[in-house]
């Protein structure tokens, strides 16, 4: 028995002979061009089931999206605007920017913990310490330290609860408001940390990206408040506690490690978390309302940003000209 199996109709022939046929070579470069042919050219019923697998696999994946953007909004949108968004929610592009600086310092942190050996699961040592990112007050001329410091980590504590925080937080904002508003916000949280710990603790080095981190919470925190009515009253409850408890419980860490430890301990800058929420609490609640309308033409948002401008030009002249560190 000699069994041919046609891969394209999924079917089987068997022939039965005594001897094997005998093919010319003409023969079977002709049947193998004969085959070629049917496999590039389908026929109407197999093309009829192909297009009916691909519409299923593409139902199955909106209704995984819908599903997905239904929730984001019921956490991220007042009521009023939640069915604007899900009439032009996509799954494309997702959120790039707040995964890819997650990547790029969960990247340069394991650099830096595997370069050096570490103790304590504590990475600020020398390789830190002398790295180009960090910010330090002696170098501060330098000045991308005051936005590079968010990529280096004091320890896998520290970097864990900023990854988590910035994205459980940032991939919902995100998925609604897109990566350049979230991008803004962000940014405007390390420059403003910096910023800020560079005058009220000048003498304090500086790494994490906790105030990008705590801009996000900020922006996300006032429009929940300012909307509260709007929202379902157990989200909105649990959504103000929860932002509560994290940044109650992060701050009272970091304000024990930066007066009640003493000697050579890990000091926090507090200072640098508060004026990230600061920021976010401003442009950061600006933004993240202004999800119908086009940001450049809300006088909130040039007003935020002529009082975000107006604070970086007095920290830049206070470092060049009135800083202790000096």
């Amino acid at each position: 028995p000699v069994t041919i199996n046609h891969h394209h109709s999924s079917s089987s022939f068997i022939y039965y002979c005594s001897d094997p046929p005998k093919v010319s070579s003409d023969n079977l470069e002709l049947g193998f061009t004969e085959l070629l042919k049917m496999e590039m050219n389908p026929t109407e019923e197999e093309n009829e089931n192909l297009n009916e697998v691909r519409n299923r696999e593409s139902q199955q994946c909106c209704a995984w999206c819908q599903k997905v953007h239904t929730t984001v909004s019921n956490w991220m949108l007042p009521e009023d605007m939640r069915s604007r968004y899900l009439e032009r929610a996509t799954c494309f592009p997702p959120p790039i920017f707040i995964i890819s600086i997650s990547l790029a310092e969960l990247a340069i942190f394991i650099y830096y913990a595997v370069w050096k050996p570490q103790k304590q699961w504590i990475t600020l040592d020398t390789g830190v310490l002398e790295s180009p990112f960090i910010y330090r007050p002696d170098k501060r001329q330098e000045a991308w330290r005051f936005v590079s410091y968010m990529l280096v980590h004091a320890g896998v504590q520290h970097i864990i609860g900023n990854l988590v925080m910035q994205l459980i937080l940032g991939i919902p904002l995100e998925l609604v408001h897109k990566g350049h508003r979230v991008g803004l916000v962000y940014l405007a949280g390390v420059i403003a940390g910096s910023l800020a710990s560079s005058i009220f603790d000048p003498m304090l080095q500086l790494v994490g990206a906790s105030g990008g981190g705590y801009a996000l919470m900020g922006g996300y925190f006032m429009n929940a408040l300012v909307n509260f009515r709007q929202m379902v009253p157990l989200f909105g409850v649990f959504r103000l506690a929860f932002i509560l408890i994290i940044v109650g419980t992060d701050m009272g860490f970091a304000l024990y490690r930066r007066f009640l430890v003493g000697g050579d301990g890990l000091r926090v800058s507090f200072v640098a978390h508060i004026a990230g929420g600061l920021a976010g609490m401003t442009i950061g609640y600006v933004v993240f309302s202004c999800y119908n309308q086009k940001l450049l033409k809300d006088p909130r948002f040039w007003a935020s940003i002529l009082a975000y401008v107006s604070c970086v030009v007095f920290a830049i002249i206070f470092n060049i000209f009135l800083s202790p560190a000096t």
